[in-house]
């Protein structure tokens, strides 16, 4: 049930974002272990002109680069995973985008249970619901 937002150095692409929405969401499956099928992606594009690291702008490194915020609930990750989810990523992108710039990065909130949900329930409530019907 993760929300994924995502920019990208670039024009907007239609095919890219749809590229872009499909991996995550398979690299998120597999090493989060989140359902695809309630994982939300949103796709943003940024002229490379507009976007900067280290003082220069993505168009003057002649590279791409991309952020890519997760909101996920506290304690369903270890530390591995989201290194390994954080180095998948970095490669996806690189793939997806060609060479990305080092200064891309990627932000995993790991939020409370109670304070994060869909479909007006929260995620707490979801976990103790399945805990009674399991009982």
């Amino acid at each position: 049930m993760p929300i994924i937002n995502i920019s990208v150095t670039g024009k907007p692409d239609t095919t890219l974002s749809a590229e872009i929405a499909r991996e995550i969401t398979e690299i998120t499956a597999k090493q989060l272990r989140k359902d695809p099928t309630i994982t939300a992606v949103a796709v943003s594009y940024v002229d490379p002109r507009h976007w900067f690291a280290g003082g220069k702008s993505l168009a003057e490194h002649g590279n791409n680069t991309y952020w890519l915020d997760i909101k996920v609930v506290d304690g369903t990750n270890t530390k591995l995973e989201l290194e390994a989810y954080l180095k998948a990523l970095f490669d996806a992108f690189g793939r997806l985008l060609g060479g990305v710039h080092d200064e891309s990065y990627a932000f995993v909130h790991e939020v409370p249970a109670a304070a994060y949900g869909y479909g007006g329930k929260t995620q707490e409530f979801r976990f103790i619901s399945g805990r009674l019907k399991a009982a």
